[in-house]
């Protein structure tokens, strides 16, 4: 039976770790306390935020993880931007703000010159799209100090004070939307590849899928083309609904999750806090993972907190809110659906 800890990756100390660091970042929030800058405790959130007088600047930093490790065996490296932007993005979004700016990091062991490329190719196309520019960045050489290519970014991004996604209005009985993914984004790869890995051998990217044709080069789709499959960036379309700086809100969203590692029972109570769950109308998960799980005799709930299992985002609004808070996605090509309520007491229950 294949653990995500098993892979390498130790979910609860890594929990452990980042209270760690959250307490130690906090401790510096004294530093500027009473000027501009002024930092905003935000237990469990999912980003940064300053006090600028007039508004709130978010900050935030995140990475595509090992799945450049699948660009690098594939030589292909145009999606990642995608993947990138999403990871910073998605998660400003759930404060409400609009994200203005990232800066990256690349760091290798050596440079590469068609992956520099196709990286930043990738990134301006997704940049532009997002409505985001790249001011600056980093390229770091550190020879025999790394194994692999590692790219992070940081996202800076603003939001009006009267405009906060807080959570703090969530009751009991307000529903609970999924925005569907389009694939694995960028959490739970390392389970993904040792899977892999033991049922193909070490070119599984080169394996058959066994659904038909590829959309990019004509031939049999194979297993590294699925797992690089580009994260859909929700930052945008949600803009549309709540309003970027300055603008009109559409719709009054109570909460935003995205939904990273640690999966739905990790992110969600990071915004309902006081209240549970009942997810009773979950989306679909992506047949890929449903092979994943097969493959690797991956128990569902390992399943889930591993991987998005096809829910990228989630949205707490009234029911007043929700044909409205669909419609507009769908205007937008996501897909989205009523998945649960939030409930009394503190249990995910799905």
């Amino acid at each position: 039976m294949a653990t995500y800890k098993e892979s390498g990756v130790d979910v609860e100390l890594g929990d452990r770790c980042s209270k760690m660091a959250y307490a130690a970042a906090k401790a510096t929030f004294a530093g500027r306390s009473g000027m501009i800058g002024e930092p905003v405790v935000q237990e469990g959130g999912f980003t940064g935020m300053l006090d600028m007088g007039e508004f709130y600047m978010i900050q935030n930093d995140d990475g595509v993880g090992t799945k450049i490790e699948v660009a690098e065996k594939m030589r292909r490296f145009d999606t990642l931007g995608y993947d990138l932007i999403a990871m910073v993005a998605d998660d400003g979004i759930c404060v409400g703000a609009e994200i203005i700016s990232i800066t990256n990091t690349l760091d290798s062991p050596s440079l590469d010159e068609e992956m520099v490329e196709g990286l930043m190719s990738g990134l301006k196309k997704a940049a532009l799209e997002q409505k985001i520019v790249v001011p600056g960045g980093e390229l770091a050489e550190l020879g025999d100090a790394l194994n692999g290519a590692i790219w992070n970014a940081t996202a800076v991004g603003v939001v009006e004070k009267d405009k906060v996604i807080t959570g703090n209005d969530i009751t009991e009985g307000d529903t609970i939307i999924g925005l569907k993914s389009d694939g694995i984004r960028s959490n739970g790869l390392s389970l993904a590849r040792m899977i892999l890995k033991k049922k193909f051998g070490d070119d599984w990217v080169s394996a058959d899928y066994g659904d038909g044709p590829s959309t990019s080069s004509g031939g049999a789709r194979t297993w590294g083309e699925v797992i690089l499959t580009p994260c859909k960036i929700y930052h945008r379309a949600i803009l549309s609904l709540i309003g970027g700086y300055k603008k009109e809100r559409k719709v009054n969203i109570k909460g935003i999750v995205h939904n990273t590692g640690g999966g739905i029972r990790g992110n969600l109570p990071r915004l309902l806090k006081n209240f549970g769950a009942e997810l009773d109308n979950l989306i679909e998960p992506h047949e890929f993972m449903k092979k994943l799980m097969e493959f690797g005799n991956v128990e569902r709930d390992e399943a889930y907190k591993t991987w998005n299992m096809g829910v990228g985002m989630m949205m707490v609004v009234d029911s007043s809110e929700v044909d409205k808070v669909i419609s507009d996605l769908s205007e937008q090509n996501i897909e989205a659906q009523v998945i649960g309520k939030v409930t009394s007491g503190s249990e995910i229950k799905f």
